[in-house]
């Protein structure tokens, strides 16, 4: 698993994926849209951390910096 998330990236991945999940628990988005947000904020938050992207490794994208 070969590191292809840069820190803008991650930083975007990390925001977005806390605003997700915080939409949910507020009750802003509930029913089956706070469920698809809950599990994308999930997913990008733990993408932010691993530094790695599945989806970014099957399109040959690399946002990080050699």
């Amino acid at each position: 698993m070969k590191k292809n998330i840069g820190q803008t990236d991650r930083i975007i991945r990390f925001v977005l994926g806390a605003v997700l999940i915080a939409l949910r628990f507020l009750g802003t988005l509930s029913g089956t849209a706070g469920l698809i947000a809950l599990i994308a904020g999930i997913v990008l938050i733990v993408t932010a951390f691993i530094n790695f992207c599945p989806i970014w490794a099957l399109l040959k994208i690399n946002t990080k910096k050699s």
